[in-house]
Parts: C-alpha cells; sequence; structure tokens
C-alpha cells in the first residue's frame, strides 16, 4: 500500500483515484485553493462528484486546500498533479517545501510551456522549478494517453501510457496503479508522450472542423452526412505533423503512433471540448466569437496551448511542413477564420 495524494479536483484528477484506490493504495484527493467550494459540495454529498456525475469510493480522502500542507508534512509516497497547465507553477510551490529526495510526481496535466523562449515540457517545467527551490533529485512521470475521465471513473477499460527516462521507475508505477480496467503501457520517451499529449488538443480542433471544411459549396445537411472522407484526411496529416513536431524537439518518431498519440487524438477528435470549439471554426466562426458565444465558461485545452506556444512555433517551424498547425494557429493566435490549403 502506498500513500498518494493527488492535488486538483478535477475530474481527471478525480478520477484517477479510482484505479489507485482498488489496488488498495491510502489515497487523499486535495483540492486547490480555488476548490473550496467543490471539495465541500463532494464531502456533503457523499463523495457525489459532479463533473463526473458518479459517487467516488467512500474510502477516499477529500480534503480542502488548507489540509495540504499537514498531509504533505506527515510524508506521502506519490504526489499526483491533477491541476491545470497554468496551475504548475502554484503546484511546485505547494509541494517544494516538503518535497524529498527523488519522491515519485505524476504528472497527469497535459500541455507545454515557454521557458526562456525555449519550448519546454511540463515535467522539465516541474523539474526547473523545484531546481530554483534548491531540490537536486527530482523524479518525474508521466501519464497520457485516451482516457476520458468520466470513463475511467466508471472503471470502462481504459489503456494509458507511463514515461519515466528511468524504465524502472515506469514499470514501479505501473505495479501501484495498474487495474484490470485501468491497464497502462511503460515509456522511457517522457518527452515524446508529453509533446504527443499536448499537441493533438490542436489537432483535434482541426479535425473537429472537418464538416464545415469538407465542402463550403453544399448543404450543412449534405456535409454533416458526408463529411467523414474529410475527416479521414485530416486525420492522415495531423498524424504526419506530429511525427515531425515531436521529432523536431526531441522526442521519439514512433511515440506518436501510441496511446499518447493516435490514440488520444482518436478520443479527442470524436468528441469533447477541442473538437466542438473545432467544429464552430469549421463553420466560419471566428475563435474569439465561438469562445463567447458557446464555449465562455469552458476549457478548450487546445487553444489554451496555441495561444501559450504559437508564436514560439510559428518561429521555430518550417510551414510548409505543418499547414495545419500553422492554419490553426494562425486562426486562434490572430483570431482568423480557419483557411486549409488542401
Amino acid at each position: 500500500m502506498k500513500k498518494i495524494v493527488i492535488i486538483g479536483a478535477g475530474a481527471m484528477g478525480s478520477a484517477f483515484a479510482v484505479p489507485c484506490l482498488d489496488n488498495q493504495n491510502d489515497v487523499t484527493l486535495v483540492g486547490t485553493h480555488l476548490e473550496d467550494k467543490l471539495i465541500k459540495g463532494i464531502k456533503s454529498n457523499k463523495n457525489f462528484h459532479p463533473a463526473l456525475n458518479i459517487e467516488l469510493p467512500s474510502e477516499l480522502k477529500v480534503e480542502k486546500f488548507e489540509k495540504l500542507s499537514l498531509i504533505l508534512k506527515g510524508g506521502v509516497d506519490i504526489i499526483v498533479a491533477g491541476v491545470s497547465s497554468i496551475g504548475i507553477e502554484w503546484f511546485v510551490e505547494q509541494i517544494s517545501k516538503y518535497y524529498k529526495k527523488n519522491l515519485p510526481i505524476i504528472l497527469l496535466t497535459k500541455g507545454l510551456a515557454i521557458e526562456e523562449k525555449e519550448l519546454i515540457t511540463l515535467s522539465d517545467k516541474i523539474k526547473k522549478l523545484l531546481i530554483e527551490k534548491s531540490h537536486t533529485e527530482i523524479n518525474v512521470s508521466a501519464i497520457k494517453g485516451p482516457c476520458l475521465a468520466a470513463g475511467l471513473a466508471n472503471k470502462m477499460r481504459t489503456g494509458t501510457v507511463i514515461a519515466n527516462p528511468d524504465i524502472k521507475e515506469a514499470e514501479l508505477l505501473k505495479k501501484i496503479i495498474s487495474t484490470n480496467y485501468y491497464s497502462t503501457e511503460i515509456s522511457d520517451d517522457l518527452t515524446g508522450i508529453e509533446l504527443s499529449g499536448a499537441i493533438k488538443n490542436i489537432y483535434s480542433m482541426l479535425i473537429g472542423a472537418s464538416e464545415g471544411l469538407s465542402n463550403s459549396k453544399v448543404s450543412k445537411e449534405i456535409q454533416s452526412k458526408y463529411y467523414l472522407n474529410t475527416s479521414a484526411s485530416l486525420i492522415h496529416r495531423s498524424i504526419s505533423e506530429m511525427v515531425e513536431f515531436v521529432s523536431y524537439y526531441g522526442g521519439n518518431a514512433e511515440t506518436v503512433y501510441g496511446l499518447a498519440g493516435l490514440g488520444d487524438l482518436y478520443v479527442s477528435a470524436i468528441g469533447g471540448r477541442n473538437s466542438l470549439m473545432g467544429k464552430y471554426l469549421g463553420e466560419g466562426y471566428l475563435y474569439k466569437d465561438a469562445k463567447e458565444k458557446y464555449m465562455k465558461n469552458i476549457t478548450v485545452e487546445g487553444a489554451q496551448l496555441a495561444l501559450e506556444i504559437g508564436p514560439k512555433i510559428l518561429q521555430d517551424l518550417n510551414p510548409k511542413n505543418f499547414p495545419l498547425m500553422f492554419s490553426m494557429l494562425n486562426t486562434i493566435c490572430e483570431n482568423k477564420k480557419l483557411v486549409i490549403d488542401w
């Protein structure tokens, strides 16, 4: 039995608690400083999580942010980052006082960052921030793959990949969290796993735009019936660009064809927030108009990532090799209509 603390009570962090508990671990879910109301509601309603629409196991301990320091001070075996990408600095600030040599950190968060004008993964950002706090031996793994939170919480068969440069660390975590419904592969390509898991959100918006991009000269009814040819073309080219992107920034090309790349792209493209935003963009809406009108209070990870890394990508890469990526970055960052040069 391991003592696991999950920081961030959103859908994915909360769902991840389920397989951890089924492996007889001692699991505590701690909300961020912005989630006190959510935590209060969960605790007062038999661990019912409103985003997941399910009662989480009764043995799951659920605590407000004010208890986090005491929990970490008491000692834990694994710390899980279930915060959003913009919360990574906050996450490191909270754990830095209590972080011990090589204590495993599991990163559920998907995203990339720009630091000192360079594109880096979130695991690298965590390491950098902890080094600035005088920590030298840091152990970060990432879990990525086609995993919708509600499906995992309901114990639907799910496959993900655990990545750590030290494959033995990945093997250890696999034993701690895998179940008969939550199967995990292992990889030492931490960079490739994170790059794939992040940029697939941008490409899932493109694939979500398939219907509107299929043929602007026919009716919406015809588009909705016969757009799959267009979708297939965009999926093919998206994977090709993802391979080039991951390779350019230091990951392994073959990683893109696995769960963190192709697998996760499939799940995101057939439904979800990124795909929905893509649908509006494909219909001709400007990003800011679509966000305001249809998705005002909804986080669109692909759009957030585009705004974060767009300027750097447009500077680094050759547009001839990444026509889809550049189309979407210009659409989001410059608030232009989505246009594909077929």
